[in-house]
């Protein structure tokens, strides 16, 4: 806090699980740690593709659906869970787990994933 960095960044918190509460997310180290360090806003971090495994082909489209809906129960629910303002979500899309490893879930395959999230996302 004394370092003043809370003015200068945002922190992302990312969690690509199918199943999760805002009890998690409420818990010690996330957003407990970023309120007490200063921050007045948090951004939250999901993926539509690339999360499930190095080799995967298609993106499993329960999954990623399931995360999107947590991160909404999420963003309703950040008013009690910490004294921080919900900035946004990012949508990620993941290619290959490192540098090293083959590509997963190409984009072309991956276009039904991101057009369920994108829709939960924004309607709910």
């Amino acid at each position: 806090a004394e370092s003043g960095i809370a003015k200068l960044v945002s922190p992302v918190v990312w969690f690509y699980a199918p199943d999760f509460d805002a009890e998690q997310i409420g818990e010690v180290p996330f957003l407990t740690k970023y309120a007490e360090s200063g921050f007045e806003a948090v951004w939250f971090a999901s993926a539509f593709k690339g999360t499930t495994g190095p080799t995967q082909a298609w993106p499993p489209l329960s999954y990623h659906l399931k995360n999107h809906l947590s991160w909404l129960k999420v963003m309703q629910a950040l008013p009690q869970l910490a004294p921080l303002r919900f900035q946004g979500i990012v949508l990620t899309g993941w290619q290959r787990y490192d540098h090293y490893s083959v590509l997963c879930e190409l984009l072309p395959v991956s276009i039904p994933s991101l057009a369920i999230c994108l829709q939960t996302l924004v309607n709910g």
